[in-house]
């Protein structure tokens, strides 16, 4: 075998493609026997070739991984020592090379065993030598070897730190570079803080070195010392001061030279990037921000040189660096980003004026709430910007407004008035980039109002509508998308537009050329949202065209278009409903299909010894260091593809909510699909998922409601489901997929009650009370990342702990009064979030979810009535008018369900209660809560209550006016008071017709009345001629409201009595002659009765 192998090598070496191929082949088959490993080591010591002796040592290395087990202890010992051999005795350098590279794999597998004893003293030993080539070849095997050494290492550490001290300062550039590399991989490798920390005493070594090689030209060695910084700051263990302080003017030294390579200037710039990412608190306390900022801000202002690299020119990685800085040091980074815009948007220089709002823009995120309380003095800097002659100047402007569209909210639109006829003015700008930025700036703009969009949807929808017929193609995606936005905020305001645009539509949605395909996925989407606003009666006739040019577009091979078409048949389904079941075969196979695609994610794995490719051999150098390990090929993750996958996941799960039953063919894949995305690497298809899960449960429970055994497999389905969730709720590590969860797990227990939580709850229980304790694996800060208390707040996700806290009314709920066991759990970390020191939205947040809760308990809630009574209470007196609303609902259910502990704080909380019916009370949802936990009071407590004084006063604040889910509990009470014939109710008539006015005064819908009079007048005459009456009057007047109808309903007949007690209220109405009386109506039996124009008209 040895002379042929030799023979094969040097056929491969040979200029001839087909000898060399034929030769790669035949080495191929024989380098798969471990018999190979002997001739490979003689043909390294023995070969006369140099280039037969490293090829030789290249395919050992590549081999020896596979063959190493099946070698005898003798041969080990042999390929060892000669691989020591060829290192020190070696004349070619590749040869010595390639030999240490084949010596560090083998390393691996023996010096933590102990195995190779010599290999660290012979380390050691080239270390010393006077060859150049030998100290180099230490330095190598140092750097491939740091992973592997471990503990072996350690009673070398002292002796290597000396040596690289040492080798830095080597007269040899090569070894300085050797050395400068082992730095980095020991560091890379380290996980010790004792050594990171003696490695920072190597900083002031580096920093000369890599200064020398950018004095000489060299800066590619020079970009090391930043790979070693890179580290560094990684590290957990923060930076000591000095070396902070070098690291920092070293950087900016670099990034601030523009006779530097770009790609130098780049990694400078990271470097300072990585340092407010990890070490922010360092760069506060050394009092190195102003001094980056002092650099970075004028660097925003350099020209992109038209032959570098985009992504490395350094005006975009500075604007990345003060972004991060503006997140992680936002009080710090402000007061100098705001002095430099100002004063450089006076600057006669256009690149000046250009930077002052392009900064402006870039910190908007970051310092959001330091913007919001200078915005007008920063809008007027960006606003002459808009007005500036230089087109890049108003480009930056353009970028700035949109920034603070999409981040200063709500407060930004507040300014709706000045900031619009700005952007207005932007979008007849000559220049076409600054026409799409301010169509992306009024699209998000849109995106975030109301109502208040209204007054302006004229000239709007003229100028986009114009613009899409007439502008360029690359701003038509902008202006579908800012179309988009105003649909869905105008919503019915929209209609006037929705023929014109879909007929516009028409147009786009048959779009074919490939730079024209996001148009169409745009057009695709906007038809989705016109469709929803226009309704099912509307929209029925003229869908198909749309739909069969939405399902034609699957075939054009872009993910975007199809991402969007999803979306646009998730509306459709819910416009039609069981009017989508027609298309469910062309359309549910086309989201399979999605949902299957590969990601790219790892393409793949190869780690096989047979596909080795030989190509290339022939120019191995010393630098060949890769390992023969399993490795991940062409890693690349599309997020087009993940886009699509989360979009299809969406369509899937609610076309099978709308469809049902008919869904049943394609519910076994779609729950394999589902559960198969609930674990999907990426975030947002995960949170898709969560929501699909609970859509095909509904689907299922009405696919299988015909099924033999469909009980047995909707509780499959559901127990599958739910052990989904809590393992999400346990494991998962994003905060919005964990929310989706939780809201999912809340609507399916709401939708199927008690049976659908009943095995799980104790786990249930335990994710809650870990999540509340915001102990679960989401709410956990990521390691090493520094975190400023005082410059960035990284509270707990608000939207998080409302779904969590949503699951507890909702178990409450599904339970009664059984859930008080599993409550007792969960009380305590609600109450951490109730402290004074809390934010209001999280003490708001958890006095509404033990309102829910006592509501739905009942009784069973009255233990923890003592200790919860002071602090909602205080809660009452809160600045936030939602804090009081659910102060006000809370007192009432604990009032009501408490028992003799809630009847005990009577006296303190009427007079709370009181407070908010006072006039200085200006939210009307606020007073309604009151009122209505003054009538549970009543209604639990009435024989405690001093009706001749609370009565007044509780009528004073009806009726209702905004919360009318409290109309119950408040009628309710009034009607039985009248049923009982309470005295003090009684004597109050003349206000009672009162109240009846002011709600009589509000705006009409009879249908209500039209029912109740059907359902209900039959019991007597007396009630048809009243209602008859109310019913002429609310026609001729289109003036009555349902709240009034409701009232005089709790009065006349009251809707929960049936039976002998309907006849009981009717009888007591006609013998009072109540009815007639409330409505001011004349007191005769005649069937013409005519109304006294209401007593209070």
């Amino acid at each position: 075998m040895a002379q042929s192998l030799e023979l094969l090598i040097l056929q491969f070496l040979m200029p001839d493609d087909d000898a060399r191929r034929q030769a790669e082949d035949q080495i191929k088959r024989m380098v798969r026997d471990p018999t190979v490993v002997p001739v490979l080591i003689d043909h390294i010591r023995t070969a006369k070739t140099p280039n037969v002796r490293q090829l030789s040592a290249v395919l050992l290395r590549k081999k020896i991984k596979g063959h190493w087990p099946n070698l005898l202890p003798e041969l080990r010992q042999v390929v060892m020592q000669s691989l020591i051999e060829s290192i020190a005795t070696e004349n070619s350098s590749s040869v010595r090379r390639a030999s240490a590279n084949a010596a560090s794999i083998i390393a691996k597998y023996t010096v933590p065993h102990g195995q190779w004893p010599d290999l660290l003293p012979f380390i050691f030993y080239c270390s010393q030598s006077a060859q150049e080539d030998h100290r180099e070849v230490a330095l190598m095997l140092f750097s491939s070897l740091t992973e592997t050494l471990g503990d072996s290492f350690r009673p070398y550490f002292v002796d290597f730190q000396l040596l690289l001290l040492k080798c830095l300062q080597d007269k040899m550039s090569s070894v300085r570079v050797a050395a400068l590399k082992a730095v980095g991989a020991f560091l890379e490798a380290t996980h010790d803080e004792s050594q990171v920390v003696k490695f920072c005493e190597f900083i002031p070594s580096i920093l000369h070195v890599s200064r020398q090689y950018l004095a000489s030209g060299e800066e590619d060695i020079a970009i090391i010392a930043f790979e070693i910084f890179d580290e560094l700051i990684e590290f957990p263990a923060p930076l000591l001061g000095e070396s902070m302080k070098a690291i920092v003017h070293f950087s900016l030294e670099v990034c601030s030279n523009s006779n530097l390579e770009s790609t130098t200037r780049y990694q400078a710039i990271q470097i300072i990037s990585w340092l407010a990412k990890y070490q922010s608190t360092s760069l506060k306390d050394q009092d190195l921000i102003v001094p980056i900022l002092h650099i970075m801000c004028p660097m925003l202002t350099e020209a992109i040189n038209s032959d570098e690299n985009d992504d490395l020119s350094p005006d975009r990685a500075v604007a990345e660096v003060l972004d991060t800085m503006s997140v992680k040091l936002s009080n710090h980074v402000f007061p100098f980003a705001f002095e430099f815009a100002s004063e450089s948007s006076q600057s006669v220089d256009l690149k000046f004026r250009e930077a002052s709002v392009m900064l402006l823009g870039l910190i908007t995120e970051g310092c959001l709430e330091l913007i919001k309380g200078k915005l007008e003095p920063i809008l007027y800097i960006v606003f002459g910007a808009l007005r500036d002659p230089e087109e890049i100047v108003r480009g930056a402007a353009s970028f700035a407004l949109g920034q603070f569209v999409e981040y200063l909210q709500p407060e930004i639109i507040s300014h709706y008035e000045v900031v619009l006829p700005h952007i207005f003015s932007s979008l007849q700008d000559a220049s076409d980039d600054v026409k799409e930025k301010s169509y992306y700036a009024l699209a998000s703009f849109c995106e975030n109002m109301s109502e208040e969009i209204i007054p302006f949807i004229d000239p709007l929808m003229g100028k986009l509508l114009v613009a899409l017929q007439n502008s360029p193609r690359k701003l038509h995606e902008t202006c579908l998308s800012a179309i988009s936005s105003i649909a869905s905020a105008t919503q019915k305001a929209f209609l006037p537009y929705v023929e014109r645009v879909l007929e516009l539509m028409k147009t786009f949605m048959v779009l074919t050329n490939e730079e024209e395909l996001r148009s169409r996925a745009r057009a695709t989407e906007l038809v989705g949202i016109v469709a929803m606003i226009a309704g099912k009666d509307k929209m029925e006739s003229v869908l198909p065209f749309f739909i069969e040019a939405a399902i034609s577009g699957y075939g054009l091979e872009c993910s975007t278009l199809r991402e969007y078409t999803h979306g646009f048949f998730s509306n459709v389904a819910e416009i039609l409903a069981d009017g989508m079941v027609q298309y469910l075969p062309y359309v549910v196979p086309l989201a399979l299909s999605s949902c299957n695609l590969d990601d790219g994610f790892a393409d793949k794995i190869d780690d096989s010894d047979e596909d080795e490719d030989l190509i290339g051999f022939a120019a191995v150098s010393s630098d060949d260091e890769s390992q023969d390990e399993p490795r991940v090929q062409n890693i690349n993750i599309r997020t087009g593809v993940l886009d699509e996958k989360a979009a299809a996941t969406q369509a899937l799960g609610l076309i099978a909510f709308h469809t049902k039953s008919a869904y049943d063919p394609y519910l076994e894949e779609t729950l394999k699909i589902m559960v198969k995305h609930s674990i999907y690497f990426h975030e947002n298809v995960r949170l898709q998922a969560m929501a699909g899960l609970k859509h095909t449960v509904t689907a299922a429970h009405a696919c299988l409601q015909c099924h033999d055994d469909g009980e047995s497999q909707k509780k499959q389905i559901l127990d599958s489901v739910m052990k989904i969730y809590i393992k999400t709720m346990n494991e998962d590590d994003d905060k919005d997929v964990v929310a989706q969860a939780c809201m999912s797990v809340a609507q399916i227990t709401k939708d199927f009650g008690y049976v659908a939580v009943e095995s799980h709850m104790h786990k249930l229980v335990e994710s809650t009370v870990a999540l509340l304790w915001q102990n679960s694996v989401c709410q956990k800060v990521k390691s090493g990342i520094d975190i400023e208390d005082d410059d960035h707040i990284h509270g707990h996700s608000e939207m998080l702990m409302d779904a969590v806290t949503d699951l507890l009314p909702a178990f409450s709920k599904a339970m009664g009064s059984d859930f008080a066991p599993f409550f007792e759990p969960l009380f305590d970390p609600l109450m951490d979030f109730l402290k004074e020191s809390d934010s209001p939205q999280d003490r708001t947040m958890v006095v509404a979810c033990l309102a829910e809760v006592a509501q739905h308990m009942g009784t069973a809630f009255s233990t923890y009535v003592n200790t919860l009574m002071p602090l909602v209470l205080r809660e009452s007196d809160s600045p936030s008018a939602t804090n009081r609303r659910n102060a006000a609902f809370c007192v009432g259910e604990m009032c009501k369900n408490g028992g003799e502990y809630g009847l005990k704080y009577l006296d303190d909380v009427l007079p709370c209660l009181f407070l908010l019916f006072e006039e200085s009370e200006k939210d009307h949802a606020v007073r309604d809560n009151a009122a209505s936990a003054v009538a549970k009071i009543i209604m639990a407590h009435q024989n405690s209550v001093p009706l001749y004084q609370v009565l007044p006063i509780l009528l004073k604040v009806l009726p209702l006016k905004k919360d009318y889910e409290e109309s119950i509990p408040v009628y309710n009470c009034i009607c039985n008071l009248v049923l009982s014939s309470n005295q003090q109710i009684l004597e109050l008539v003349p206000d009672l017709v009162m109240v009846f006015a002011e709600a009589a005064m509000s705006p009409l819908e009879t249908r209500e009345l039209l029912f109740y009079q059907k359902v209900f007048g039959h019991h007597s005459p007396r009630i048809t001629i009243i209602l008859d009456q109310v019913l002429v009057y609310s026609f001729e007047t289109s003036s009555f409201s349902n709240r009034a109808i409701y009232f005089i309903y709790s009065l006349v007949w009251c809707k929960v009595y049936y039976g002998s007690q309907i006849k009981k209220l009717i009888n007591h109405i006609e013998t009072r002659d109540i009815g007639p009386r409330l409505l001011g109506i004349e007191n005769t039996a005649s069937p013409s009765l005519k109304l006294n124009r209401f007593v209070w008209l």
